[in-house]
């Protein structure tokens, strides 16, 4: 299990064969790739920039995937987090789960992206024709996330 915040930009393939090549029982790997859009809410967007808090934001991405492998069968996980400014169609996020079979490794990635897209300590500012602006969690996003609160797949 592994996460890593950086600046740079990732291999989706290279990174999923590494993951997959840990262990030959794994039969499912489930991915989730996040990119930059130009327009969000009814507005260009030409950049968006990522922050965070060192160490603070790895902890807890460390918890979310600790969280994941005790409610599913999973084999591995990883997510990888860009922060800084990033452009269109930059990747942001990826996240990786590998398991036995499918239905595992998809519960855990959803799982996963949830919690990043509500509760993972990052702080996104889209700088747009209208000025900048914070970009806060969408309803739907929360909503999603709240699915997972005491429930379990045991």
């Amino acid at each position: 299990m592994a996460v890593r915040v950086q600046t740079e930009d990732f291999d989706v393939g290279l990174e999923m064969l590494a993951l997959r090549q840990k262990n030959p029982k794994v039969g499912a790997v489930a991915s989730f790739v996040g990119v930059v859009r130009d327009l969000n809410n009814g507005d260009d967007v030409s950049a968006l920039t990522l922050e965070h808090y060192p160490g603070m934001t790895e902890r807890s991405l460390e918890d979310i995937v600790s969280e994941a492998r005790d409610r599913w069968d999973i084999y591995d996980a990883l997510i990888i987090h860009r922060v800084g400014t990033l452009l269109p169609l930059d990747q942001i996020v990826l996240v990786l789960v590998t398991s036995a079979h499918r239905g595992e490794s998809f519960k855990a990635c959803e799982f996963l992206m949830d919690y990043l897209k509500t509760r993972a300590p990052f702080w996104k500012k889209e700088q747009t024709s209208s000025g900048d602006r914070w970009v806060e969690a969408r309803e739907s996003d929360t909503s999603a996330a709240m699915r997972w609160e005491n429930t379990r797949d045991d």
